[in-house]
């Protein structure tokens, strides 16, 4: 199998492909560019009342890419899985190169790791990878809070891959091949970065979230929902 470098993998995520493999005991990445894609609008995008209310309790500690490698590896933890040993190696290459980064959710009171959620940032454009939950709304709340961020940072394009009733609850929808590629190629072209320069660190380092940021973005979203 030829060797997967960072290089290799935002090449292929620039011009619409991404890798999976069969299961993580497979040694093999096959890649894909599927005919329809997954879109979340960053601009549009649709919280339930009732998750709006569960976030303005402010239950969970929420930080960006403060543990990358378990996010990941939580989301692989799963019976049927595309994570395997090859990706998660470069995802944690890329993560230190400052492409891959996490949303972490946190229980306030031990600490413990409850969810998150991971994927890459090329341009403007993030491409989601996965998500996982030990704790009801836990990934749910990391979606919104990365999407809050990215619509801060300038960011025009959430890519999921693909469409499920999961993602649908959020405004998830399909756009044609051809369609994504013309919104991919304007997206890697914007000069946005997923951190502010004056933020102190290496590439990968981790910082808060924050929920004033998020409560402005869905007030945001509900006076587009009612203008659309």
């Amino acid at each position: 199998m030829q060797q997967i470098t960072p290089d290799i993998i935002l090449n292929a995520y620039a011009n619409g492909f991404f890798p999976m493999a069969d299961s993580a005991s497979s040694d093999e990445l096959y890649w894909y560019r599927p005919e329809m894609r997954g879109i979340l609008p960053i601009d549009n995008f649709h919280v339930s009342k009732s998750l709006k209310y569960f976030i303005k309790k402010d239950l969970f500690l929420v930080c960006a890419n403060s543990c990358f490698k378990q996010v990941i590896l939580g989301c692989a933890s799963r019976d049927d899985t595309w994570i395997n040993k090859t990706i998660i190696d470069i995802f944690l290459e890329l993560h230190e190169l400052g492409f891959a980064h996490s949303v972490e959710i946190f229980d306030r009171v031990n600490n413990q790791l409850l969810g998150g959620i991971y994927g890459i940032a090329l341009g403007g454009a993030f491409f989601g990878e996965s998500m996982f939950s030990k704790k009801s709304n836990a990934s749910k709340v990391a979606l919104v809070y990365l999407m809050a961020h990215l619509k801060n940072r300038g960011y025009i394009l959430f890519d999921t891959q693909y469409i499920n009733d999961h993602l649908k609850q959020f405004g998830c929808y399909e756009i044609s091949a051809k369609k994504y590629n013309e919104i991919l190629q304007n997206a890697i072209k914007q000069d946005v970065k997923f951190y502010s320069e004056d933020l102190a660190g290496g590439a990968g380092f981790s910082f808060d979230l924050s929920l004033d940021l998020v409560l402005e973005f869905l007030q945001s979203m509900s006076q587009t929902s009612k203008t659309g």
